[in-house]
């Protein structure tokens, strides 16, 4: 029997971003399906940023067409260095909850329950900001985990923590994951063969390869891309 395909969340039409004269996406056709793991790959300043910050509606299309199908409620992005408020650990989950309409009473709970299953719980009535960039990243995701969101939006997770916590956080994006869709921006090409299903290659703000994630380390590519794969492009 064959499956049905997923509803479409984000299409893109020749959708481009500027940044004052500047294109940091041009000429972007995109569709993203439900559960998909959608990796952004591509050299600094390629547009993967711009391109996350677009689907999560923080910049708009400045050309071409763009329809989101997952309101902000929806969603939960994470930033290379994730915004933590000065507040407890345990705060910056529940308050994040009781803005969403819980009881207090119930989002310490949930709050409690969520930091326990990113093994933060013994953290939790710490300041959030003097975790370490490892706990402020498995934070993030307890966060995004009690809301919960439909969509996950990943910059760069992992990439100024050291080896230990790489593998804590990538290890929690895949639980946390789990059902939802994802798109994530990572230099790690491990990373991407890990927890991606689908391979988007950006150069200059252009999308040059669409693949999923087997055809895309071993198949075919455009010469920038197959640079980039084997390390020869920075």
């Amino acid at each position: 029997m064959t499956r049905a395909p997923s509803a479409p969340l984000f299409m893109l039409r020749n959708a481009g971003v500027r940044y004052g004269g500047v294109d940091a996406l041009a000429n972007v056709t995109l569709t993203i399906h439900a559960g998909e793991r959608v990796a952004l790959v591509g050299a600094n300043g390629s547009g993967k940023s711009t391109l996350l910050r677009l689907l999560h509606g923080l910049v708009p299309a400045a050309t071409g067409e763009f329809a989101s199908l997952a309101p902000a409620r929806m969603q939960a992005m994470l930033f290379q260095r994730p915004h933590m408020l000065r507040a407890t650990a345990l705060s910056n989950i529940a308050l994040a909850m009781w803005l969403r309409g819980a009881r207090w009473a119930d989002a310490q709970r949930w709050g409690f329950a969520a930091l326990n299953r990113v093994g933060l719980g013994e953290v939790a009535h710490r300041n959030a900001r003097t975790l370490s960039g490892g706990q402020q990243q498995r934070l993030a995701l307890a966060r995004a985990w009690a809301l919960p969101p439909a969509v996950l939006l990943l910059d760069e997770p992992t990439a100024s923590l050291d080896p230990t916590a790489k593998r804590e956080v990538e290890s929690l994006i895949g639980e946390v994951a789990d059902g939802r869709t994802v798109v994530f921006a990572s230099h790690n090409l491990g990373q991407v063969k890990r927890l991606a299903t689908r391979v988007v290659y950006l150069e200059h703000g252009h999308v040059l390869a669409d693949l999923p994630v087997y055809e895309f380390f071993y198949g075919a590519l455009p010469k920038e891309a197959m640079l980039f794969v084997k390390g020869e492009l920075a």
